[in-house]
């Protein structure tokens, strides 16, 4: 378990990405040893993100649903209402976790939320992200910079997955896409990322109850 101070915790509601991504970057930059973690729960208007290594030939047909070309990991991925977006602003130096500790802490994070819904997922080493048999139910982005972290996971809970058949999901010709609410778990997103917390905050070693904002 770590010592670090517990998070602040937010809840953003429905936030449109661009700004929310400006304010990662700017709470990136400006932090200092002693700034606290953050921990950012929100919803995103619809929207597909194309990660620095992400090719267009993976956008198929986007449509009226903007692309926009961020600085993560990974490729295309699509956003919108129904999906529970999660951003985890940490110290990785301050935390002692290296990146591929930290992506799987994030997993099992997920892993274990859906596990007491009933719902059986596991990870994958060479596709990053949270899997219910061949069907992708999480995807995993970040971005390290001077040792912190932004972006995080994108958890799909109950939403019109219509708009991943647009894309090749995460650079994967043919990945189907599925949801908490499809296999039995909640409709809430709410409430999803009420259950996720503790999961997420034990995964990542913190011990203490942490801030709300």
């Amino acid at each position: 378990m770590s010592s670090v101070p517990a998070p602040l915790v937010r809840h953003l509601g429905l936030a449109d990405y661009v700004p929310t991504w400006r304010a990662m970057e700017q709470f990136t930059l400006e932090r200092g040893p002693e700034t606290p973690d953050e921990i950012w729960f929100l919803e995103h208007p619809p929207v597909f993100t194309l990660g620095l290594a992400g090719k267009m030939e993976h956008v198929l047909a986007p449509g009226d649903i903007p692309v926009v070309h961020i600085d993560r990991g990974g490729q295309v991925t699509y956003h919108g209402p129904g999906q529970l977006v999660v951003y985890p602003l940490l110290d990785l130096r301050r935390l002692r976790l290296g990146v591929r500790e930290l992506v799987e802490a994030l997993e099992n994070s997920v892993i274990d939320t859906l596990e007491s819904y009933g719902i059986k997922a596991r990870g994958r080493r060479d596709a990053p992200g949270v899997y219910v048999d061949a069907r992708k139910i999480c995807s995993i982005g970040i971005r390290v910079r001077r040792g912190c972290t932004y972006h995080g996971i994108a958890f799909n809970v109950a939403m019109d997955l219509e708009p991943f058949t647009r894309i090749n999901p995460c650079g994967y010709e043919g990945l189907e896409m599925t949801q908490a609410s499809t296999l039995g778990g909640p409709f809430q997103v709410r409430q999803v990322a009420a259950d996720l917390l503790p999961a997420l905050l034990e995964r990542l070693g913190y011990n203490r109850v942490p801030a709300s904002a």
